[in-house]
Parts: structure tokens; C-alpha cells; sequence
């Protein structure tokens, strides 16, 4: 049930309409608490929509969602589930979004 809905909302982090995409950054960062250690089967697929653009975003809204998203997993997430994901995506970013992730993995 929860591959089923995370696919349903993994698009929404990539909206091309960025009040849909803030929206849903800041609904996932008020789901993480909730879900934690659960999101388990679902990490490896929500780290990339929620770096990919996002943490690069020239819209403030949008890269503050992205961060505070990112602050929420470190925080309520076993940071194991993490290292890999996060480490998969810093080797392939540019600019501010791999020195944010970086700074993460520190």
C-alpha cells in the first residue's frame, strides 16, 4: 500500500507547477514524523524526487520545502536507511544541492 501511494505522490515533488510542487514538499515534510522508520521500501525512490530540481531550486519556497524535507528525514529516519541515498545523489548533483547534501553526509 505504501509503494502504491508514494507512486501516486513521487510526481508531485517533480510538478512542473511549482505551487503543487511546494505543496507537496511540505505535505511529505509533515508526513515524515508520522511514517519515520517506515518509509523504509519507499526511501530509495522519494530521496531522488525530493533532491532532484528541488534542492537546486531558484523558487526560495521550493528550496526551503526541499531542505526542511531533508532536515525531517535526518531527524525521524534512521540515518542507515540514508547513507546510501543520500551519497548516490551527492556524487551526481552540482552546485548549492550537492554542497547542502554534502554537508548532510558530514
Amino acid at each position: 500500500v505504501l509503494f502504491q501511494i508514494f507512486d501516486a505522490f513521487k510526481p508531485r515533488l517533480h510538478d512542473s507547477n511549482s505551487k503543487v510542487n511546494q505543496v507537496a514538499l511540505e505535505a511529505l515534510h509533515k508526513m515524515i514524523p508520522l511514517l519515520k522508520d517506515s518509509l523504509a521500501p519507499v526511501i530509495n525512490m522519494l530521496i531522488p524526487a525530493i533532491v532532484d530540481n528541488n534542492l537546486n531550486s531558484k523558487n526560495p519556497g521550493i528550496y526551503a520545502a526541499a531542505t526542511s524535507v531533508i532536515q525531517a528525514l535526518c531527524q525521524h529516519v534512521d540515518t542507515s536507511l540514508l547513507l546510501q541515498p543520500f551519497c548516490t545523489k551527492a556524487q551526481f548533483l552540482s552546485g548549492k544541492a550537492k554542497q547542502d547534501l554534502t554537508e548532510k553526509l558530514a
